[in-house]
């Protein structure tokens, strides 16, 4: 998963859950245009801190795993 693709998924887990970007934004003490700017791939300096307080705040977490020689099932889509 790629940074753009991370943001989005912030976007579709929040959506998913009816959250409005402002009620994320102050429950973690970030401005909502950081988090619009994060969502839509425009923020890509923003912290490591606010991803994981995001992901968080979402029920989610990272997690590591090791890279794979061999596409994943959405990399093969994406590529057709």
């Amino acid at each position: 998963m790629d940074f753009y693709s991370l943001a989005q998924k912030v976007q579709s887990l929040r959506k998913e859950q009816n959250i409005t970007q402002a009620q994320m934004a102050e429950h973690l003490k970030i401005s909502r245009s950081t988090l619009s700017a994060f969502e839509t791939g425009r923020a890509t300096d923003i912290g490591l801190k606010k991803v994981l307080a995001m992901l968080d705040y979402l029920g989610y977490e990272l997690s590591l795993r090791e890279q794979s020689p061999f596409p994943t099932f959405e990399e093969l889509l994406d590529a057709q």
